[in-house]
């Protein structure tokens, strides 16, 4: 490195023999005052009513996407969750679920806990009661078993309850009239 990198990376001292790096910048490109920071959070809220600014218009993570878009998103998230890597050397598929399963108890409240969020996306989407209780079936299943160590993480390979929910919600979709 040579001295003139070395004046580049090193950080700037201001008149007062501190550390000044430039003006501080929010999300929105809003300078923010030194003095505001000093004070301290004094609270922390997300209102999810009011959108979430960075084109999430309405409390509504996906933004505005068509119903295809969120589908499929839903169907990526359900392929990391299940089928995204081949063991090698066999043609078995799995996915972020069974490697998270592996953590005693607490992978599988994790892994169930996205399952259940996948459900209430679909239920978001417009899927009917019998629909959702089928894949909050799946979800049970897949949590429960899922936490019988080992076994419940071949299970968990196995049965790719995000694959199964994915595609009873893309069939119920397809037989719906297109608006």
């Amino acid at each position: 490195m040579t001295m003139q990198d070395d004046d580049i990376l090193a950080p700037r001292r201001s008149r007062s023999g501190t550390h000044a790096r430039g003006p501080i910048i929010d999300q929105e490109g809003h300078e923010i005052r030194p003095e505001t920071l000093e004070q301290g959070f004094r609270e922390f809220r997300v209102e999810f009513g009011q959108g979430f600014g960075n084109g999430f218009g309405n409390g509504n993570p996906f933004g505005n996407l068509t119903r295809e878009q969120r589908l499929a998103r839903l169907e990526a998230i359900a392929k990391l969750l299940d089928v995204a890597f081949v063991l090698p050397g066999t043609n078995i598929r799995y996915g972020i679920d069974g490697l998270i399963g592996l953590i005693p108890v607490i992978g599988d409240i994790i892994t169930t806990a996205i399952s259940l969020w996948l459900v209430r996306e679909a239920r978001a989407l417009g899927a009917p009661w019998y629909i959702t209780a089928r894949m909050l079936g799946n979800v049970a299943v897949d949590g429960v078993v899922g936490m019988v160590p080992f076994a419940g993480d071949a299970f968990d390979v196995m049965f790719r309850a995000n694959m199964r929910n994915v595609r009873l919600l893309r069939r119920w979709l397809d037989k719906q009239p297109r608006m």
